[in-house]
């Protein structure tokens, strides 16, 4: 018995070393295999040509800093670094993805840095409702007013377009601001302006399930009701194209999901397809969609050409003088182009990349229609509005 208990005790020793062996073995493995993929991946960010552009993001990617002993010294080039690095980090895209899932899937967090989708869509939390930046934008548009408005026979009005999250982020439990706040706000400020209410014509549906957008092929009776509140009409009949490319919105690379892609639709008929359209960037004249823009990053802009200061449609065939001035955002791209049926000319203009104050200098004001037309997240974060 104590020579069976002696080798039973060998054996319990044995073991027990080859299983700290093995262990042993395993930790130095996993050492070695993440030390050679870290210092591999750190000799491709610094090897590899840096990208300028991320075209799932949609943003411009940091540069590698200049290195002097200035920046050393105030710490400019090491910040500068940081956000170089992090940007230029090889696969990054693929570890995005990655880090989207065990956000979702594994933590069950509910949002990824504002994003979340319900229903099918990818939306952005607008939340809470920046007080500050309603006034904002209501201080721009009352300078507007008074510069080039108050004194003219001018009907003007305000209309306000719903994000995504008016449909969705009370309805699934996420934060939410106050949107009947923000509506009331921006009357009471506004009160030169006749309100035109479009939310009743909307639901979740008209909206790209990856972008931020609205479809235009579900906007015929939203711009209905905004001709018919500015007095005018237009005839609703239109012919519905597809593009031939998939479209992916803004939401699509912010999300770092593979959410499939969807179609992008347009609308014509004989009296859009005889407009001719403006841009005073550069007094180049096109139509109102360019196929251009269709195979670029973001296929939402063969609307009008896409972001732009100061655009001009004219509708020959209209058989009055009657104007219509839009200061607008980019909802406005997708929307105008259904409202010229109604008027001679409409002047689509972007405060955020044109001053106010130098309006006058392109613009003659003199009785057209004005109509104010902005997204609730625009005018929540109005700081862009010059």
């Amino acid at each position: 018995m104590i020579k069976y208990k002696n080798i039973k005790s060998i054996k319990n020793t044995n073991n027990t070393k080859n299983i700290n062996h093995i262990n042993n073995m395993n930790n130095i493995v996993t050492v070695v295999v993440l030390g050679v993929v870290f210092v591999s991946l750190t000799m491709a960010s610094w090897l590899l040509p840096p990208q300028e552009f991320s075209d799932s993001e949609r943003r411009k990617l940091a540069q590698r800093p200049k290195f002097s002993l200035d920046t050393m010294s105030d710490g400019s080039f090491m910040t500068g670094f940081e956000k170089y690095t992090l940007d230029q980090f090889p696969l990054r895209d693929q570890f995005r993805t990655l880090k989207a899932y065990t956000i979702y899937d594994v933590f069950g967090q509910l949002d990824n840095h504002d994003i979340y989708i319900q229903d099918g869509y990818a939306a952005k939390l607008e939340y809470p409702l920046q007080m500050d930046s309603l006034e904002h934008a209501a201080d721009r548009f009352a300078y507007i007013h008074e510069k080039y408005l108050a004194d003219k026979e001018m009907n003007i009005y305000l209309s306000i377009v719903p994000d995504k999250s008016y449909f969705l982020a009370e309805k699934h439990g996420y934060l939410s601001m106050d949107y009947e706040k923000l509506f009331h706000v921006m009357q009471n400020h506004m009160n030169y302006a006749d309100y035109i209410d479009i939310t009743g014509t909307l639901d979740i549906t008209d909206y790209y399930k990856t972008d931020t957008h609205w479809r235009q092929e579900k906007l015929p009776e939203t711009a209905a009701v905004l001709a018919e509140g500015m007095g005018t009409s237009i005839s609703g009949a239109y012919t519905e194209y597809a593009l031939d490319v998939p479209f992916y919105g803004v939401y699509y690379g912010q999300s770092a999901l593979p959410l499939p892609p969807e179609t992008l639709y347009y609308l014509s008929n004989d009296v859009l397809d005889s407009c001719v359209v403006t841009n005073h960037e550069d007094q180049t004249v096109g139509s109102i969609y360019n196929m251009e823009k269709k195979s670029g990053k973001d296929p939402y802009e063969i609307f009008l050409s896409g972001p732009r200061s100061l655009i001009t449609i004219e509708n020959p065939n209209y058989e009055s003088d009657k104007e219509l001035v839009i200061f607008r955002d980019s909802f406005g791209s997708s929307i105008a182009p259904l409202l010229s049926e109604g008027y001679a000319k409409i002047t689509l203009v972007d405060i955020r990349y044109l001053r106010a104050d130098l309006l006058e200098r392109f613009i003659e004001f003199k009785n057209q229609d004005v109509l104010f037309l902005y997204s609730t997240s625009v005018l929540n974060h109005s700081e862009t509005l010059t």
